[in-house]
């Protein structure tokens, strides 16, 4: 079975969720006029990455109102799952038959009250059910400022249109057991979701389809300077670069091998296209099985927590 991808590295509109949705309607659209059965956007796309936390001039301090004022834009441009955006999405993923990973910033409108917001993976089939809903285990350093942490009740792939598709966000890569819940649930497509894919992502990426033996689909997005929110002090190096580019793209498809399908390309926006083999997948399996043959299930145990904490 072949089937084709499309990676959507693009600028999102940043903080502004519904002209984010309008360009990412017209990017599926796109990517289905080209024959592709699954697409994917970066982390946290709907609306942007918080870049600032890498970039902005003291803006840690308790009680930092530049701060308050744009996470309270981030909050309000923010998806919840039950929302009219959400409803346009999974209607483009039935008009196009495709199958969608979205990276997304999740708002809570269901509940005992929870407004914190999380760093999460909505994946949509082509027929426009909502399959899985992944929220990061782990914000990273700085980014706890701004996400709640996640769960393990999408931690694992699930039945799609194309076959069984997972994925994670950025150092989720570096947490070995939450690359084993993958592993075990049969994974063939994995999304790795990064703000944009650097040197050191791109072997995680590598590492992660030769150790799963699946194919790859790694994706960053593109922000530029002049997407920096106006709250905030930039370094003295930027300030006068808007067009300079915070990230860089660098998305690329990576074969069960570990070997490049398709190159990254960074500094633009694009859609990156690929066709696979899944065949290919059960080829190298021959060698590495890390649930099969390479388990020692009389050794190590190894179990989930699928509970959705709310």
């Amino acid at each position: 079975m072949t089937i084709r991808v499309a990676l959507i590295q693009a600028r999102p509109a940043y903080y502004d969720l519904d002209k984010c949705v309008a360009k990412a309607l017209s990017l599926i659209a796109e990517a289905a006029r080209q024959g592709a059965q699954l697409a994917a956007f970066p982390e946290t796309f709907f609306p942007g990455y918080p870049a600032w936390l890498d970039y902005a001039v003291d803006y840690a301090r308790w009680d930092h109102a530049p701060t308050k004022a744009v996470y309270a834009r981030l909050a309000a441009n923010s998806i919840a799952i039950d929302s009219p955006q959400m409803r346009q999405l999974q209607d483009a993923a039935i008009e196009g038959s495709i199958v969608l990973v979205l990276g997304i910033n999740e708002k809570v409108t269901r509940g005992r009250g929870n407004r914190s917001l999380y760093n999460s993976i909505v994946t949509i089939d082509a027929d426009g059910d909502i399959v899985n809903h992944h929220r990061k285990l782990r914000p990273t350093f700085t980014e706890q400022l701004v996400w709640a942490q996640g769960d393990g009740a999408g931690l694992s792939a699930v039945d799609t249109a194309v076959g069984r598709v997972g994925g994670l966000v950025c150092w989720e890569h570096w947490m070995p057991h939450a690359r084993q819940a993958l592993h075990i649930s049969n994974e063939a497509i994995h999304i790795a979701l990064w703000p944009a894919v650097k040197e050191i992502h791109q072997i995680a990426s590598r590492h992660y389809a030769f150790e799963a033996r699946v194919f790859t689909l790694a994706i960053g997005g593109i922000m530029p300077v002049a997407d920096f929110p106006s709250e905030l002090e930039l370094p003295a190096n930027l300030r006068d670069q808007p067009s300079a580019l915070l990230l860089n793209g660098g998305s690329a498809v990576i074969a069960p091998t570990g070997e490049y399908l398709v190159e990254p390309i960074y500094g633009e926006e694009t859609i990156l296209y690929a066709d696979l083999d899944l065949s290919q997948i059960a080829q190298e399996q021959m060698t590495l099985d890390v649930t099969g043959g390479y388990a020692r299930d009389d050794i190590f145990a190894f179990e989930v927590n699928r509970c959705r904490h709310e």
